[in-house]
């Protein structure tokens, strides 16, 4: 079996599992008890709290636990909007958005919100002049993916944080979720991050939220103490301590990883070129952990059932995506609906080897030669 899809989930690194598996038995106490096993397991989750902070450029108080980077973005996204409406109902985003930002959005609006798409340049990119253009003094909200699922792109978030310097009640929300332990990020720019640790091979049912101390967010979860007011629930420490051993080791090994799957993502592209029908999606400078692809008169659903059958996983668009439906981020960069519904994304990993890139080269170009029409 050859998985080429781990934008979509990563395997856990066993010192992580074994990481989970220890913290589980050895701190039985819940960490706001206030018993000696309660304070035993409080310590401990202070310890994994600043540790991920302290490696992100964050505040230990600033980093709320969730269930997975869908309820960070979430609350991250319908925190803002509850807690600042009085100052404005004006949100902006991209097309470029994962769909648990793209939901709350879509909510928000459907509940008064007003919501503005900043354009895309050809490279997707934000357009930086139209967001200027768009922020208004009801805006409060930016939300902007560090690096796109689907294709890759990354944006310049330094840029963007500068455009809204000086705006106190406009806030800026990146889902890093592509991002962390994969590319250099510093929470530094930002007013909130999100992100969750099985994209770094960590585990299932963790993700993070990290916002500025002087941020306000109403909480989705109510009811009970936990190691944030504004997320209630029992502190998950061995999820988080998995979560922070996970981080730890990947960033501990970012640029030796970084540099192995780039020189993958080269060898794959120029494989491509070979193909008159085959458009590459991803920019150049975007991440190397993915490549997407359209391939113009196939229809890449079935190409895809094929590669599976023949024991590769690829994806078409973002496995929180509906099927036969396009891809966003790609009909927003080429405006061209067959090519959006045409895509094919591979993800790579420090675990992926020559043997398998060759292996999937080969197995593609056969199956391709089988008609598909779209």
């Amino acid at each position: 079996m050859i998985y080429l899809d781990y934008a979509a989930n990563t395997p856990v690194d066993k010192e992580v599992l074994d990481t989970f598996y220890d913290i589980s038995l050895e701190y039985i106490g819940n960490p706001n008890s206030p018993h000696s096993l309660g304070n035993k397991a409080g310590l401990r989750m202070e310890q994994s709290t600043k540790q991920i902070a302290g490696l992100l450029g964050a505040k230990e108080n600033e980093v709320i636990y969730t269930s997975g980077a869908s309820e960070s973005n979430n609350l991250a996204i319908k925190g803002i909007a509850n807690s600042y409406r009085r100052y404005g109902k004006h949100i902006i985003t991209t097309y470029l958005e994962h769909a648990s930002v793209t939901g709350p959005v879509t909510a928000l609006q459907n509940d008064g919100f007003e919501v503005d798409f900043v354009n895309l340049t050809e490279n997707g990119q934000i357009d930086l002049e139209h967001l200027k253009e768009l922020i208004r003094e009801d805006t409060i909200l930016v939300s902007v993916c560090l690096v796109d699922s689907e294709v890759g792109t990354i944006q310049p978030v330094g840029d963007i944080s500068r455009i809204m310097e000086g705006k106190s009640h406009c806030f800026f929300h990146v889902d890093a979720t592509q991002g962390v332990g994969k590319i250099p990020v510093s929470f530094k720019n930002m007013d909130l991050m999100t992100f969750s640790g099985h994209k770094f091979y960590g585990l299932n049912g963790c993700g993070v939220l990290i916002k500025k101390e002087s941020v306000m967010l109403e909480p989705l979860i109510h009811g009970g103490l936990s190691t944030t007011t504004f997320r209630s629930g029992t502190p998950m420490l061995a999820l988080g301590a998995a979560t922070e051993k996970a981080l730890t080791i990947a960033l501990d090994n970012l640029t030796s990883r970084y540099d192995y799957v780039k020189a993958f993502n080269i060898k794959l592209r120029e494989a491509f070129k070979a193909y008159n029908n085959i458009k590459i999606n991803t920019p150049a400078e975007g991440s190397p952990y993915l490549l997407n692809i359209s391939i113009k008169g196939v229809n890449t659903n079935q190409l895809q059932n094929e590669l599976s059958n023949r024991g590769i996983c690829v994806a078409t668009k973002s496995a929180c995506c509906a099927p036969s439906t396009v891809s966003r981020p790609v009909y927003a960069m080429t405006k061209d609906r067959k090519l959006a519904l045409s895509t094919l994304r591979i993800s790579l990993s420090h675990l992926t080897t020559e043997e398998e890139i060759n292996l999937f080269l080969d197995c593609f170009k056969q199956v391709l030669q089988v008609k598909h029409k779209s």
